[in-house]
Formats: structure tokens, C-alpha cells, sequence
């Protein structure tokens, strides 16, 4: 009987066994080596925000302290919640935190609106030099002083003397009473939101003109063969394709809504007690407090409640945003 010879054939699998770990050790050497050199890049940076950002939280404890000079930090008195207690008692808190919530809800919604509409328009234009002047144009205010766009602010609503201005004479050539602006808290929320457009309109269309030059041209294309005009395909495709940076840019904006912008704001309406009710934020109300009172440990109660209640509504936009929109989530 004859018997059947086998062969042993190696397995292809169990061959390619050993040269994939070789490889995937290589790998590994190599990713460390990558990744110690991106390291040591961000570096400066790293050190930056721990000597910067991170070692001054321990002067949080202020906040919670009868803050001496003398003493100071630590051996300062433990004064528990009474610095919070002070300001919430005081009977500014509401209309502050009130005045801070609107203003910057105007500031937010007007400034991504109005980046968004710029961006569109010069995304339409055609000639290129002129597209260029009028990217620079617009993104110019964003580096103008709140200083000089405070004297440009007196010069249109008041004169010398606090009377006449450039739109109280656009006034008198209709017949129209003037109007003592400095006077007159109800005008302010939306003055200051349209300073804040012409500040940053341009800032934020840079950042929308750059999402807008990552969508292929191929969309654009099969659209005009399909017969669309330029309106229809800036509706119909550039904005909701914007809706990623529009999203990251809202949940940037709200994880700072509690911060007024000190330097516009005060730079404007400065010591101006008439416009406090509609103008007064929680940092005016703090620099004024500390200037005026000069108690550490309550400003920096305030400051640390504009920071947790920042990092609260940052992490409830962060998880609204992935519930209903994850391709966009920052997270």
C-alpha cells in the first residue's frame, strides 16, 4: 500500500508574524522619536502657560480670604464666602451680570453675522486687487485702539462740550431734535454692538474666507451646470458648509460671555455713571471696585465667578454641540 506523502507548508500568516512586529517596533521608535521632537517644540509654549496661566491660580485662594498686604496671600485671614456674599448683597449683581449676558450676546450674534455676510460678498468678487484692498480694508479696525475709537465716537455723537457731533447734524437736516448720547443709556447696548462690528466685522470674515477656500470647486461647478446663480449657490451650499466654523466659533464665544470687553467698553463710557445701567459690566464694576474700595479678596471673588460660570456654559455648548452637530464638536 502506497502511503501518501505530505508536505509541511508554512503558514503565510505565521510567516508575516514576525516582520509585522519588526515593523511595528520601527513604528514605535519612530513615533517616540517624532513625538520628542514636537515635544520639545512645544516646549516654550508648555512653560508659557504654567508660569503664566496655571501658577498664578494658587492667588485664588484671595477670593476666599480677608486679603492683608502686610500678611499677605497665605497668611492672610480665612474669610470663607463672605467676599461672594458681598457682592451678590450688594444689589448690583443682577443688573451687572444682566448687562454683561446682553451685551455680549449682541456682540456674539453681530460680529459672526456680519463675518459671515463679508466673507460671501468677497468671495464673489472677481478682481483680485480689489478683493485684496478690501480684505485689508475691512480687517484694519480690528488693530485700531479702543483709545482713538473712543475720540471717533465723540467726534460722531458729540462736539465740543458734549453738544452737536456729526449725527446730530445729520439730525438738524431733517428737522430732527439732537440727542445727548452721553446722556442717554438706551442707545449704548447697540452703539457699543455696532463699534464691536466695525472692530471685529473683518476679523471674523478672515476666519469664514478661509473655511470658504476648503470647499472644492467641484460643488461650485456641478452647480452652475445645474443652472444656478451665484445667490442660490452662496445659500444653498457655501453657508452650510460654514456651519462647522460658525459652531466652533460660538462655543468660543460663549465660554467667554461672562467677560465684557474691558477695554472698548471703558475706553468709551469710562467713569460716565449716567450709562452704568445699560453698560456696566462685571469687569468695569471690578477694576472700578478695586479702584474705588481697593478689596482684593472681592474682586477676585467676582473673578473667580466669571470663570466657573464660563467654564459651565463652555462645557454645556461643547455637549449641546455634539448632541446635535458631532462632525463640528471641538471635542
Amino acid at each position: 500500500m502506497q502511503q501518501r506523502m505530505t508536505t509541511h507548508k508554512e503558514n503565510p500568516v505565521d510567516s508575516a508574524v514576525p516582520v509585522y512586529r519588526a515593523h511595528a517596533r520601527q513604528s514605535r521608535k519612530q513615533r517616540s522619536r517624532g513625538s520628542g521632537v514636537l515635544l520639545l517644540l512645544a516646549a516654550p509654549g508648555i512653560a508659557w502657560f504654567l508660569i503664566f496661566a496655571y501658577a498664578p491660580m494658587a492667588g485664588l485662594i484671595v477670593a476666599f480670604k480677608n486679603f492683608d498686604v502686610s500678611k499677605g496671600i497665605f497668611n492672610s485671614p480665612w474669610s470663607g464666602l463672605d467676599n461672594f456674599k458681598y457682592f451678590i448683597e450688594s444689589g448690583d449683581a443682577p443688573a451687572i451680570v444682566l448687562n454683561t449676558l446682553v451685551l455680549n450676546v449682541l456682540f456674539l450674534a453681530a460680529t459672526l453675522g456680519a463675518g459671515l455676510a463679508l466673507a460671501i460678498m468677497l468671495n464673489e468678487l472677481r478682481a483680485r486687487v480689489f478683493k485684496k484692498f478690501m480684505q485689508s480694508a475691512i480687517f484694519f479696525p480690528y488693530f485700531v485702539s479702543p483709545i482713538v475709537i473712543s475720540i471717533i465716537l465723540q467726534v460722531i455723537l458729540a462736539g465740543a462740550g458734549g453738544h452737536g457731533g456729526a449725527v446730530n447734524d445729520a439730525l438738524g437736516l431733517f428737522s430732527l431734535p439732537e440727542v445727548s448720547w452721553y446722556t442717554e443709556p438706551g442707545p449704548w447696548p447697540w452703539i457699543l454692538t455696532i463699534v464691536k462690528v466695525w472692530q471685529l466685522g473683518g476679523y471674523m470674515s478672515v476666519i469664514f474666507l478661509a473655511a470658504i477656500t476648503s470647499i472644492p470647486e467641484d460643488v461650485y461647478e456641478a452647480a452652475m451646470l445645474d443652472g444656478a446663480t451665484r445667490a442660490r449657490m452662496a445659500l444653498s451650499i457655501t453657508m452650510p458648509l460654514l456651519k462647522p466654523t460658525a459652531a466652533i466659533l460660538i462655543v468660543l464665544g460663549v465660554g467667554r460671555i461672562f467677560y465684557g470687553d474691558f477695554g472698548t467698553i471703558f475706553a468709551i463710557i469710562g467713569d460716565n455713571g449716567t450709562l452704568f445701567s445699560t453698560t456696566d459690566v462685571i469687569d468695569t464694576y471690578v477694576f472700578r471696585s478695586l479702584r474705588t474700595i481697593g478689596d482684593f479678596g472681592t474682586t477676585a471673588a467676582i473673578g473667580l465667578f466669571q470663570s466657573v460660570v464660563g467654564f459651565i456654559l463652555v462645557t454645556a455648548a461643547v455637549l449641546i454641540q455634539r448632541r446635535y452637530s458631532k462632525e463640528s464638536s471641538i471635542l
